[in-house]
């Protein structure tokens, strides 16, 4: 399933942004102009992933300091062990799109 959820142009750069789509809630982040999307919530301890600080390609839990990959949700340090979830991303013309799959 495609999902239409932002104007590339209107997400800000090496920033998280929180996007809600049906019971899920991902976090968004335009690296230049790439958007990569995971789960917002920490594996670890439950804080918004898309409040955290974003190095390269890697997003910092604001609450424990755990950095995840953004693109395959792995953590890269402790407290967190278990990787979040990523989303494919797509921008076709300026509009960014998530594609889920239909149990997600």
């Amino acid at each position: 399933m495609k999902v239409e959820v932002a104007e590339l142009d209107s997400l800000p750069r090496e920033r998280g942004v929180r996007v809600t789509v049906g019971d899920q809630t991902i976090a968004m982040f335009r690296i230049g102009d790439e958007v990569y999307a995971i789960g917002d919530r920490c594996s670890h301890a439950e804080a918004s992933l898309a409040e955290g600080e974003v190095f390269e390609c890697a997003v910092e839990c604001p609450r424990h300091g755990s950095e995840f990959d953004l693109t395959t949700g792995e953590p890269h340090s402790l407290p967190a062990t278990a990787p979040v979830p990523i989303y494919q991303v797509s921008v076709e013309d300026g509009t960014v799109y998530l594609i889920l799959e239909e149990d997600q």
